[in-house]
């Protein structure tokens, strides 16, 4: 492994460099993109109970900025669950925003390795290429076969290499990408089911108010 690496010439370098990069990136995505640390199950039964025993408070919502992105969200909605809807709304939109900036983190990096490996490669094939004919001027026509098969070899290995790596890092990029806007539409659909049952919460609470001072 080490001579066909050695075959393919100094641009073998960044793209191994790339390799390991996409790599580490994946891993880490991967480990952070479970869903069970995004959205764990039933936090927004269990922040319900805590509203709808009048047992919130601070600590609460700071563990759920703290526990997850979805904690997250619905911490912001929480910090403004006595202020009107739309308010509610906002804050949850701003809030998630920055949650999907974070759960994109190092994907253009990903999608960034994913295309220039493959040009990495070409221009290993284009060096490889000029060493051959710089072979054949020197020597003729039939050429120097080391320096031939050299050239033909960091030609072949270096396309082959920005291949190797394109591939699965393209083919990663998608799937993470995927697993994101999942996650992102799963994660609106808790903040929603949350802002209406604050909302008919408060709306039925000032219907109480009004009833008691009519009959006051």
């Amino acid at each position: 492994m080490l001579e066909i690496i050695k075959a393919g010439g100094w641009l073998m370098v960044p793209i191994i460099g790339c390799s390991v990069i996409a790599c580490a990136i994946v891993l880490e995505r991967l480990w952070t993109l479970q869903r069970r640390r995004v959205l764990p199950a039933d936090l927004t039964r269990q922040v319900w109970e805590w509203v709808s025993r009048n047992e919130l408070n601070h600590a609460h919502i700071q563990s759920l900025q703290a526990g997850s992105p979805l904690g997250q969200i619905l911490a912001a909605g929480l910090l403004n669950r006595n202020r009107d809807r739309e308010i509610m709304k906002e804050s949850i939109e701003d809030t998630g925003r920055h949650v999907v900036y974070e759960l994109e983190r190092y994907l253009n990096l990903l999608g960034t390795i994913a295309a220039i490996s493959p040009l990495l490669g070409l221009l290993g094939t284009v060096t490889g290429m000029v060493r051959i004919f710089a072979a054949i001027s020197a020597t003729g026509a039939v050429g120097d076969p080391a320096a031939l098969a050299g050239g033909i070899s960091e030609a072949l290995i270096t396309t082959v290499g920005g291949l190797v790596v394109a591939i699965p890092a393209l083919v990663a990029h998608r799937f993470l990408r995927d697993r994101i806007d999942g996650l992102v539409v799963d994660m609106e659909k808790e903040a929603t089911t949350l802002v209406d049952a604050l909302h008919r919460r408060q709306h039925l609470s000032t219907l109480g108010r009004r009833s008691e001072a009519a009959q006051s």
